[in-house]
């Protein structure tokens, strides 16, 4: 059985087999979780992730997670949200479903997301909450035995408590 989890606090310190970054199509160091992540990791983080495929919005792929204590970065581009009438809900769902399928492919059992979206690409955070939960219950029902382990590493107690309370609804 996979457990689901929220904690408050930095995605770069946690030791599980690969954590999600809210990456841009580029995978550059970004803005927010994407540059902490990238700082974190070194320089070979963003070589690496250079080297991928282009990523586009509700995709992921992975690359090594270099000096942070996961093994594994996920990439994953979540949408930018505009109207709410565009598609987004769909996109933020499919980003966390695949970043699931990568892990499952890279063999990660314990994966930590952010909350993709809702810093510079502006996805209002219970509503992305919410999605969030919804998609990562569907690909644990979809890959039974995959995972040990999903976190949602949040920054700020307002998107812990968020999470949450989409867990507990």
């Amino acid at each position: 059985m996979t457990t689901l989890r929220v904690i408050e606090g930095d995605i770069t310190t946690l030791a599980v087999d690969a954590i999600v970054n809210a990456a841009a199509p580029g995978l550059g160091g970004g803005t927010g979780v994407s540059r902490a992540i990238h700082a974190a990791a070194g320089p070979q983080l963003f070589e690496a992730a250079s080297a991928l495929d282009p990523v586009g919005r509700g995709d992921a792929a992975a690359t090594p997670g270099f000096a942070l204590p996961s093994r594994w970065v996920i990439h994953a581009v979540g949408p930018i949200y505009v109207t709410g009438a565009l598609g987004e809900d769909t996109v933020l769902a499919r980003t966390y479903r695949r970043a699931l399928e990568v892990a499952q492919q890279i063999g990660a059992r314990r994966v930590a997301f952010p909350a993709i979206s809702t810093g510079a690409y502006r996805f209002p955070r219970e509503q992305a909450a919410r999605i969030a939960v919804a998609a990562v219950r569907e690909a644990v029902a979809a890959a039974p035995g995959a995972f040990d382990e999903i976190i949602f590493c949040c920054r700020t107690a307002g998107s812990a408590a968020l999470h949450q309370a989409a867990l507990a609804g």
